[in-house]
């Protein structure tokens, strides 16, 4: 994309109707690693693909907590993901206090939707340069949301977003006519196959986060050994590095051939 004299500021509108800066937040989100979500009559599953700035760096944190029955996943900025996380976290705990009662899964991406649809009239902030997939479970049943930068938000039976985004919906639309009546293992292997499909390198318990929520299960998240064995039934090999296919590589080469 480049710059104009339409993107100085959000509050600008081109001759052809358009928030360029909007629209670079919802860019944010398409660059983002991918995540995934799937949904059933009693449970609903996130998966999220973790990135490393380098091999001497940690993974980012992509799926997060907000209260026994709900959580998120995020694609775009992890920054401002951590910051909506806590204050959606806030809002859960001011309605237990008040209501003594959790939240309402709708009622908390609302309220987000409009707190990401107010930077998009004020031209002194920028809008959040991150999407979410809301996964909670309430009296009202299970429900996955999506949310956008712009302050759009849709329930879904099963979405993605994020790079690469596309394969895993198209393995999605496959698919999600079953998932209503599918058991939580059987939920969770449809999740990480669409999160196979978008991943550009192979799937370990290293890059891989889990949360899930349903009937008899407050929301969990799960990676790093706990999640090996659903990787091995959908990569059905060892649990390698993502990247040791390239260093194997690597020894084939000339030695100025070879990475540093």
């Amino acid at each position: 994309m480049f710059r104009n004299i339409y993107d100085t500021d959000v509050t600008t509108f081109s001759p052809a109707g358009r928030l360029h800066q909007v629209e670079y937040a919802m860019e944010a989100v398409k660059q983002g690693s991918a995540a995934v979500g799937v949904a059933s009559k009693e449970y609903v599953v996130i998966a999220s693909l973790k990135r490393s700035s380098g091999d001497l760096a940690s993974y980012q944190q992509k799926v997060f907590q907000l209260d026994k029955h709900v959580g998120m996943a995020s694609s775009g900025l992890i920054s401002d993901a951590r910051l909506l996380g806590q204050w959606m976290r806030n809002e859960c705990m001011n309605h237990r206090f008040v209501y003594n009662s959790g939240i309402i899964t709708q009622r908390l991406v609302t309220k987000v939707a409009d707190k990401c649809q107010a930077l998009t009239i004020k031209d002194t902030w920028r809008p959040y340069g991150v999407g979410l997939l809301v996964a909670g479970y309430d009296e009202t049943g299970a429900h996955l949301f999506q949310t956008e930068p712009s302050g759009i938000y849709l329930e879904f039976k099963a979405h993605a977003i994020g790079a690469r985004a596309q394969s895993a919906k198209t393995y999605l639309e496959k698919h999600f006519a079953t998932f209503d009546d599918l058991s939580f293992d059987d939920l969770i292997r449809h999740a990480l196959e669409a999160l196979k499909a978008a991943s550009p390198n192979k799937l370990t318990s290293r890059n891989v986060t889990l949360g899930f929520v349903g009937k008899d299960k407050e929301f969990t998240i799960i990676e790093g050994d706990d999640v090996r064995p659903y990787v091995f039934q959908v990569t059905q090999a060892d649990d390698e590095d993502e990247n040791e296919e390239d260093k194997k590589k690597d020894i084939f080469k000339r030695p100025e051939e070879q990475k540093n």
